[in-house]
């Protein structure tokens, strides 16, 4: 790993038909870490993440996970991802789809116990997942991820349109496994999960804006909240560049 980074981004290009999405961008993230990746939609959050992941194509630059190159068949099993949409099959049940994705992993059934256990399905085990609320239908698709205990965990918007006590657990769930030495890649557009996070990079129109702690940026704009930071970033870079993009 290059030095205590989980994830190194350098000049990173990506385009879709003629548009481009990502132009030249460049950002760490520290291993051990709770990592807020927030911005509007359609700031680039997701295709970044795709990056890291190695499932973007790219049209330039490097993305290094884990000290090997994005995408590698190494990294099989040190990389989790959960997508925004659940990524599981609705006609098997709980525990039939984590076991499905332990035998894709080659991991064995006491990882699907304890992942049952750390995303609170345990009762759930035996519903499919189509019987699911979708809070719980994002909890199965954030177990298969977890299985393998993966060195780095990339997460795309988990906590959309879940109510305020399964944002809060899930919260809780992400700091325990920072506590055991995951990396936690966690991409959200509201503003005030930034304060649950070690570090947070913000994006906008594909571009990084800041890349800091909650009180770094706080200090730096002399804002009251991470979404009034936010709002003096982009009114600061609209003064730089004479527009308001």
């Amino acid at each position: 790993m290059t030095g205590d980074l989980a994830v190194d981004v350098r000049g990173l290009r990506v385009v879709r038909g003629r548009t481009t999405v990502l132009d030249g961008l460049s950002l760490s993230v520290p291993a051990g870490q709770v990592v807020g990746l927030l911005g509007p939609s359609g700031s680039g959050k997701t295709t970044l993440m795709r990056a890291i992941v190695g499932v973007q194509v790219v049209a330039g630059g490097s993305v290094s996970v884990l000290g090997r190159p994005a995408g590698e068949r190494a990294l099989r099993g040190r990389v989790g991802y959960v997508s925004q949409q659940p990524s599981v099959y609705a006609d098997l049940t709980v525990v039939e789809n984590l076991r499905h994705g332990a035998g894709l992993l080659g991991v064995g059934r006491d990882e699907v116990e304890r992942v049952l256990a750390d995303v609170d399905l345990v009762r759930h085990r035996g519903t499919l997942v189509a019987e699911l609320s979708g809070g719980e239908a994002a909890r199965v698709s954030l177990g298969v991820g977890l299985l393998g205990s993966p060195s780095l965990l990339v997460l795309d918007e988990p906590t959309v349109g879940l109510d305020p006590v399964l944002r809060r657990d899930l919260w809780a769930l992400f700091r325990t496994l920072r506590d055991r030495g995951t990396t936690l890649l966690v991409s959200s557009h509201v503003m005030d999960e930034a304060e649950r996070c070690d570090r947070v990079l913000l994006l906008r129109d594909g571009e990084l804006l800041a890349d800091d702690t909650v009180p770094g940026l706080l200090a730096v704009t002399g804002a009251d909240d991470v979404e009034g930071a936010f709002l003096a970033l982009v009114e600061g870079a609209a003064t730089t560049d004479g527009s308001d993009r």
